[in-house]
């Protein structure tokens, strides 16, 4: 199956750059490019693609705001934020805007691509080097206003779950720490998924911090 993308990216450059690369795969396919998040919006409506690349600062409607409007579509597109600018206000934001991942645009063609792939099968993705630091200091960057999702629904052991996938666990690391199988561990996983309404493994961290579950780590050489 051929996996359809829209790049949405203010430089005519930059959209080109990522054509190539992404029209390079047989399994990519690059259905539209947006030069501001207004037309990435309508683009995301009209082509209904996979996996939109979305860079953060755009004219007219900013990455954000554009991610938060094509989630609330309720359209399979997830959203791979993309910039140059390893921040973790923008960061935070995207994820709190339903992004289902966030890379630095200096990233190599292969890692893009892996990327998109990964984006696509729902797994959540994270730049390295950003992602132990947003968890630290999640909830002391951007408190969220809005109250998190209920956890009555889930049984004791998809509470478990959803604690370790907020301290970053993978499957594996997972069934290894609660002596289970990695096929349970990823029927739990669904589970939490479905009963919370969240739509990937990103937004089930967000969850687990905005509960209280995980707590962010003390900055060294405070009390």
């Amino acid at each position: 199956m051929t996996l359809r993308v829209l790049v949405a990216d203010d430089q005519a450059l930059v959209r080109t750059g990522f054509r190539m690369i992404i029209d390079a795969r047989d399994d990519l396919e690059v259905v539209g490019e947006a030069s501001d998040g207004r037309e990435a919006v309508r683009l995301a409506r009209e082509r209904a693609p996979d996996v939109v690349l979305m860079d953060v600062r755009m004219p007219v409607l900013d990455g954000i705001e554009a991610t938060r409007r094509i989630v609330a579509d309720g359209g399979r597109a997830r959203v791979l934020v993309l910039t140059t600018w390893d921040v973790d206000a923008h960061v935070v934001a995207a994820l709190r805007a339903g992004a289902s991942g966030f890379l630095l645009k200096d990233i190599r063609p292969a890692e893009l691509v892996e990327a998109i792939r990964v984006t696509a099968r729902g797994d959540a993705l994270l730049a390295p080097a950003v992602l132990s630091r947003v968890l630290d200091r999640f909830l002391r960057t951007t408190p969220d206003p809005a109250p998190p999702p209920s956890l009555r629904e889930l049984s004791g052991r998809e509470r478990e779950v959803l604690t370790l996938i907020g301290q970053a666990l993978s499957n594996a690391e997972i069934a290894g720490r609660l002596g289970l199988s990695e096929a349970t561990v990823k029927n739990h996983v669904t589970a939490v998924l479905r009963k919370l309404g969240l739509r990937d493994r990103v937004q089930a961290v967000v969850a687990a911090y905005d509960h209280g579950l995980v707590e962010p780590r003390r900055p060294r050489g405070r009390p």
